[in-house]
């Protein structure tokens, strides 16, 4: 396969830092962006392009980043939304302005990214978008709220996207990792809000001290991780001959926990069905 070029978001650390080493290391093409390009500066002497992007910009400023990128080495095939961090909180204590910015990171300017790209990838009628979701879009978790919320949001407007650009050639892929052992638990990337209300305690306390000492302790190998997401983009090994899916756990803990609410929902649908069917109009 001839090498393709990649644009991925949120480089720093964790996913986005894998996506770029792997995918130079198979022959591709890189453009690898981050708020503070100094960051990621290692990137450009192992040969990737490295852009300036920040989640919080404009429409405008993403259109730029876009035209940039495409600049660089005429067109871009993948472009890779990794960018996110954790926020906890109960919902009473959490502000609009905590969930604004969960929802501008995983959400608007995510699709902000998405749609500066849209006019290339219609222009060439190819092009694949990879959504980094999360397993969190699939039920609430304690304090998780704003960031359960985002998620669930990003998996709505991806199937959308998917529906509107299919037929024009534009491939989305929503990749739902399970918990794997990159920076998201790190102190520098999570948002902890200490409860106001004594009647949560008993739910945050507890919460917080187990989310703090996961860090560095979960199961999946971002290395690992990463590898079946190139894989599934690219149709090869155990993604060869399968048709191009709309969405991907990822994670043993992933498969177990989207099959069980699933399960749930098709049970609760059953015990409901008579509650739930029989208005329409006689």
């Amino acid at each position: 396969m001839a090498p393709q070029v990649w644009l991925i978001t949120g480089t720093t650390s964790g996913f986005g830092a894998e996506f770029v080493k792997k995918l130079l290391a198979k022959g591709h093409k890189v453009i690898a962006t981050a708020r503070n390009t100094s960051k990621i500066a290692h990137f450009k002497e192992a040969g990737a392009s490295i852009l300036a992007l920040d989640l919080f910009s404009e429409q405008v400023t993403f259109d730029k980043v876009a035209a940039d990128a495409v600049a660089i080495h005429g067109h871009v095939d993948v472009v890779v939304n990794n960018a996110g961090y954790s926020h906890f909180g109960i919902i009473e204590d959490d502000s609009r302005e905590d969930w604004i910015k969960q929802y501008q990171t995983h959400v608007f300017g995510t699709f902000g990214v998405a749609r500066a790209f849209l006019p290339h990838f219609r222009a060439r009628k190819a092009g694949t978008f990879v959504f980094i979701g999360s397993t969190a879009a699939w039920g609430g978790i304690p304090t998780l709220g704003a960031y359960c919320g985002s998620k669930s949001a990003l998996r709505g407007a991806v199937e959308t996207l998917n529906l509107e650009t299919k037929p024009l050639g534009i491939r989305n892929l929503l990749v739902e990792p399970g918990f794997f052992r990159t920076e998201l638990l790190n102190d520098n990337n999570v948002t902890y809000v200490d409860t106001k209300f004594e009647d949560y305690k008993p739910v945050t306390e507890p919460l917080f001290t187990t989310f703090k000492k996961y860090h560095q302790q979960q199961p999946g190998d971002p290395a690992k991780g990463v590898q079946r997401i190139i894989d599934t983009v690219l149709g090869e090994n155990d993604a060869a001959g399968k048709e191009f899916p709309v969405s991907l756990a990822l994670g043993s803990d992933a498969v177990e926990q989207i099959r069980k609410k699933c399960e749930e929902t098709l049970k609760l649908l059953d015990e409901w069905e008579a509650v739930s069917s029989n208005t329409n109009y006689d």
